[in-house]
């Protein structure tokens, strides 16, 4: 048995248009919009969050390559019946663009959907319920 060392706290993530992402994140994915001031933003989901990169934020210091808008790979835990994040997609007017689909998650296996934000990223929801 390993000791855990670390918790993941917050993730990088890049938008083109602040106008676009925000209430995507805010209303598809339940988003706690968190204003860092001067326009910039970061999204809040419960302990964790995504600092966003955007316009009008200069990330010092950067990673050797920065994430680009559409370069992300994010998994959201779906805290019900895949049917429901289906349905609750379909409500947002957002495609599905695979899924439903058995795949392995933090918490063992999974039954996941995936789809896009507004910059192409790719998202997927994953529910370990039947």
């Amino acid at each position: 048995m390993s000791t855990q060392i670390a918790k993941l706290d917050h993730y990088v993530i890049h938008v083109s248009d602040w106008d676009a992402s925000n209430p995507f994140y805010r209303d598809v994915l339940g988003a706690e919009l968190v204003d860092r001031g001067h326009g910039i933003w970061a999204y809040r989901f419960g302990s964790e969050q995504l600092n966003v990169h955007g316009p009008g934020v200069a990330a010092d210091p950067v990673a050797r390559v920065p994430v680009a808008p559409g370069n992300s790979d994010l998994c959201f835990e779906w805290n019900g019946p895949i049917t429901e994040a289906i349905a609750h997609l379909n409500r947002c007017h957002i495609e599905v663009e695979l899924g439903p689909v058995e795949r392995n998650g933090a918490r063992g296996r999974g039954t996941s959907v995936y789809f896009r934000d507004p910059d192409g990223s790719l998202l997927e929801f994953i529910s370990y319920r039947a």
